[in-house]
């Protein structure tokens, strides 16, 4: 018996556009993020696909997001759990900050080295380690036993906590996964045994 898991990955944010952090803020989606929602939403009916279950994080970018794939895909009648383990890694002092000033205040090297190291943290934030810390026990205990007895399971959430999520299903290593993109509004599709092995891979 194989189980279906869809991630995706939120809509291009309005602090996207404008280069900030944004960890566990709020900011809207932009209209590119809205087409990129409505678009994810129309591959996944194209494909004839029915989720069983619908998960999110606690922060509106990937809820509304998920409510614009649900329209696309004529999806009413549901539960979806909306769960702050699958928000967002928190950047702490460096929320709100667009990057380049983040940069001119640290330095270059500082400020990469929390973005792309896997267990150094900015100021009162989250590393990746982190927010694998709470995004997989997370899934374990509510996600993946659906997964592993067959049913199809969507879960729009965010780059780093989706990140967290690729590197154990795609059995990447701590270098690996920091060169690992996930786009906005791109579903990666999971075929899961029930063992809770991956056994194949679709990116639309």
């Amino acid at each position: 018996m194989t189980g279906t898991l869809i991630l995706v990955r939120h809509g291009q944010s309005e602090w996207n556009l404008e280069n900030l952090f944004t960890g566990w803020r709020n900011p809207g989606l932009t209209e590119q993020g809205v087409a990129e929602a409505r678009r994810a939403g129309q591959a996944l009916k194209a494909k004839n696909l029915v989720p069983d279950a619908y998960f999110t994080s606690a922060l509106s970018r990937a809820q509304r997001t998920l409510d614009l794939m649900l329209e696309e895909m004529s999806i009413t009648d549901l539960t979806i759990v909306r769960d702050h383990r699958l928000n967002e890694r928190d950047y702490g002092d460096l929320s709100g900050l667009n990057k380049d000033d983040a940069r001119e205040k640290w330095g270059d090297e500082q400020v990469h080295i929390w973005r792309r190291s896997y267990d150094v943290p900015p100021p009162g934030g989250e590393s990746l380690k982190d927010t694998a810390a709470r995004v997989l026990p997370y899934y374990a205990a509510a996600i993946e036993p659906l997964v592993k007895a067959g049913k199809t399971v969507l879960v729009t959430a965010h780059g780093n906590s989706l990140r967290a999520l690729v590197m154990k299903l795609e059995n990447l290593d701590e270098e690996a996964i920091l060169s690992r993109e996930i786009a906005t509004g791109a579903p990666i599709i999971y075929g899961i045994d029930a063992d809770g092995k991956r056994v194949s891979t679709e990116e639309l």
